[in-house]
């Protein structure tokens, strides 16, 4: 086979079987073909698409291109994991791996970092001192089995293919495709062996998938191609035209999980989305009977404080100073500044331009414009408003937490211009939009 043979068959939409695309991978991974024959055929697939039958094939070859694990030392509980597309503030997974432990489940999640305006699980992380999200796959698995969750960045050993294929998507302009996104979402989960796997597809201003009819494709191909490799999976659609939760920036989103887990005061629709992903997986893994039952479940491991346990076991195992954690509101990292931004008229949040609240994040330095950058941990919003919020002088829009004073009138105009305000009280929308399995 010839790697310009398979780009010149995807290139005039001939369909590729899964021998060819195997080779091609297998290639791409071994250095033995050019990253510009790789970015010619991303291209390919980027304008004519792909069957889901080839991004099966794909999937499944770059889940084959490492390591992956398997968990014959763990056959008493379901082995499950959810994945989110990326959002504003969305720090759901910190919240959702130490519950669904509590509950009599494994979840070796592996998550990522902040990309463009949204935030990264590792990053938040990250933010709690001496956390290592980079472990290698024997403490990850005993960290697994004796804590009953982990969450750590990609390894080096698994789907190798897909971290060279997204540095070249992400240079050429390919990185919207719906199978490529598929493939490279799906090779990471499928190599860490889980069972059961949930989809949190995001849609709206401050999603990668803005409109609904995007996200809904990107859902079905996900659950189609997860299901077709044996791996039973369901996904929800969630709105993203406002910021999840109070919170944005790492450390204050970390702050929001753990008065999550202690059973605090929790913001609604956060507590919605956290609680519907948690029910689909105890249901579909046959933890809980019916919603009803799952919900219990979940509401009892908070209330018990076995959900908390769970996050500090695992934050133990993977090094976090448990002198932090154990004093937490004492101890915690925080910004030198925090000032509130006040509207410049009252009335009624209609709307969130929530791409912008994740930029002004990286505008305060707590996200990256270059890959190796260094970010402030402890930078960017408490107490955001949501559609539909009463704001005034004396009501802010939120507060700007800043390790540079400088910076503050510069994001303060940034995030007044992303807030729309209107003198009638809208409608709040639903932040679950549609479940597709």
């Amino acid at each position: 086979m010839l790697p310009q043979e398979i780009i010149r068959k995807t290139r005039n939409h001939e369909k590729l079987n899964s021998e060819e695309i195997s080779f091609f991978i297998e290639k791409m991974t071994k250095g033995e073909i050019a990253d510009i024959q790789a970015a010619s055929w991303s291209m390919a697939i980027f304008l004519n698409g792909f069957s889901k039958e080839e991004t099966l094939a794909l999937t499944l070859a770059m889940r084959d291109s490492g390591e992956k694990l398997k968990w014959d030392e763990l056959t008493d509980k379901p082995i499950v994991d959810k994945h989110s597309t990326g959002g504003v503030g969305d720090k759901v997974s910190l919240m959702l791996a130490p519950m669904l432990a509590a509950c009599g489940a494994y979840v070796p999640m592996i998550a990522g970092r902040g990309l463009g305006h949204t935030g990264g699980t590792l990053d938040k992380l990250d933010s709690l001192r001496g956390y290592k999200t980079s472990v290698d796959i024997e403490r990850f698995k005993k960290t697994v089995k004796e804590a009953g969750c982990a969450i750590i960045g990609q390894t080096a050993d698994l789907a190798p293919a897909d971290k060279k294929l997204y540095a070249i998507r992400d240079v050429c302009a390919t990185v919207e495709s719906i199978p490529l996104i598929t493939a490279s979402i799906l090779s990471k989960k499928l190599a860490a062996g889980l069972q059961y796997l949930v989809m949190d597809i995001k849609c709206g201003n401050g999603a990668f998938m803005e409109t609904r009819q995007r996200a809904e494709e990107l859902a079905k191909s996900i659950v189609d191609v997860a299901n077709g490799a044996g791996t039973k999976t369901t996904a929800l659609l969630t709105d993203m035209n406002s910021v999840l939760g109070k919170t944005v920036g790492n450390s204050l989103e970390l702050t929001e999980s753990i008065e999550y887990l202690q059973g605090k005061k929790a913001d609604k629709r956060l507590d919605k989305v956290t609680m519907e992903l948690c029910k689909e997986l105890l249901i579909n893994c046959g933890i809980a009977k019916n919603e009803e039952e799952a919900e219990d479940k979940l509401r009892k491991s908070i209330t018990s404080g076995s959900a908390y346990e769970h996050f500090c076991k695992m934050a133990e195992m993977l090094g976090a100073d448990m002198d932090v954690l154990n004093n937490y509101e004492q101890k915690k990292s925080q910004a030198p500044y925090v000032e509130a931004i006040y509207p410049e008229i009252s009335g009624y949040v209609e709307g969130i331009d929530t791409r912008e609240v994740g930029l002004g994040v990286i505008m305060l330095g707590g996200g990256r414009v270059r890959p190796e950058q260094q970010i402030n941990y402890t930078t960017g919003f408490t107490e955001f408003c949501q559609i539909g919020d009463k704001v005034d002088n004396k009501m802010p829009l939120c507060y700007i937490h800043a390790e540079d004073k400088n910076l503050i009138e510069e994001v303060s105009k940034v995030i007044r211009n992303a807030v729309k305000i209107s003198p009638n009280k809208p409608e709040k929308a639903p932040v679950i939009l549609h479940k597709i399995s």
